[in-house]
């Protein structure tokens, strides 16, 4: 059996040459072996910095190389699919970015794929691995906090670049694809549950055509969850977990820093009373780690040990459905049922 997965990356996009690669590179298992562009010397100078072996031109050149064993894929969002298909008919695992699809019916065709192929491919939630969270679902799953009833969360940067992908609707831009699904993703996380069905109210930027301001409730229940998302506001993101007996919040629930730790409040009920000032606080620290190096390693091992990837295509699906059903309540103006596998 190999030591390490030997990977090679779909493209120079800033997320992967700036934060991924250099933290999947730091994992043990993980050998980044090589780095593909439309331009050859994009990709030649990427690989000199990183220190990557071999450099491709093109993408159909990397997925013929018969030495890589997975795929990082970071392209924008609607290449997500088509490469994704490519690089398992290709014989690779792949390990995509967030969102991996842009509809329902493009995950059910990766998960036909995948189970033709038989290879492992996972959606790159790189938070579905990082300690606080693995943390906040012991702390909700516990009963601490009773019984959670709703979950609270925004999520939000303020980016009005024309020539972003993330303003560009035919590369699938706008907020519920590219922050939204994280609101999404990690209240599943906490709660161990799916949404039922989902309502949301959403603005369109007048030249981008994109949604640059969502809020949207998901009906979980027994627990409901109010978020809002946008790309057009000031800099933030919280997630809080409402119970009957306390409640927890995540400081940075996604965009962890690598380099000081991370912190979860916690606040429950005393004998004294439920008023604000009848809580006993306290505040856990979560260790310094980075979560793209822990993706990485957790999908190295499934690859090298035959396990389960950490976000599955069976979890990008119910990600997707979500999303895909917001989509729908902002035409209807109704409630809009979340479809299941």
């Amino acid at each position: 059996m190999a030591s390490k997965v030997r990977w090679g990356v779909l493209s120079t996009a800033k997320i992967g040459v700036k934060q991924v690669i250099p933290a999947m590179q730091l994992a043990p298992l993980v050998d980044v072996a090589a780095i593909a562009s439309r331009s050859l010397d994009k990709a030649q100078a990427e690989a000199a910095r990183l220190g990557i072996a071999k450099a491709y031109g093109s993408y159909e050149e990397l997925l013929a190389d018969p030495s890589i064993d997975a795929i990082y894929n970071p392209l924008p969002n609607h290449l997500h699919f088509p490469w994704t298909i490519q690089a398992m008919q290709a014989g690779k695992a792949v390990l995509c970015e967030k969102p991996l699809t842009l509809d329902v019916a493009e995950v059910r065709a990766l998960i036909a794929a995948r189970d033709h192929a038989r290879v492992l491919v996972g959606e790159a939630f790189m938070v579905h691995t990082h300690p606080q969270w693995t943390r906040a679902r012991e702390i909700v799953a516990s009963g601490e906090l009773g019984e959670v009833r709703a979950v609270t969360g925004a999520f939000c940067y303020f980016n009005v670049d024309p020539a972003n992908v993330r303003n560009i609707a035919d590369y699938g831009g706008g907020g519920l694809y590219d922050i939204g699904c994280y609101l999404i993703h990690t209240s599943r996380l906490g709660l161990g549950l799916a949404p039922k069905r989902v309502q949301a109210l959403v603005e369109r930027d007048p030249k981008f055509s994109t949604d640059r301001l969502a809020s949207f409730l998901l009906d979980f229940g027994s627990c409901h969850g109010s978020y809002t998302c946008s790309t057009q506001l000031a800099d933030h993101q919280r997630v809080t977990f409402l119970g009957t007996q306390g409640r927890l919040e995540v400081e940075i629930p996604f965009n962890a820093p690598p380099d000081r730790p991370m912190r979860l409040f916690i606040a429950t009920k005393t004998k004294q009373g439920g008023d604000l000032f009848g809580h006993q606080h306290r505040t856990e620290e979560i260790p310094t780690c980075n979560q793209y190096t822990i993706q990485g390693q957790l999908f190295s091992q499934a690859i090298l040990e035959g396990g389960n990837v950490p976000v599955p295509l069976e979890d990008a699906f119910v990600n997707m459905a979500t999303i895909e059903a917001a989509f729908r309540s902002e035409r209807s103006g109704q409630w809009e049922t979340v479809e299941t596998p």
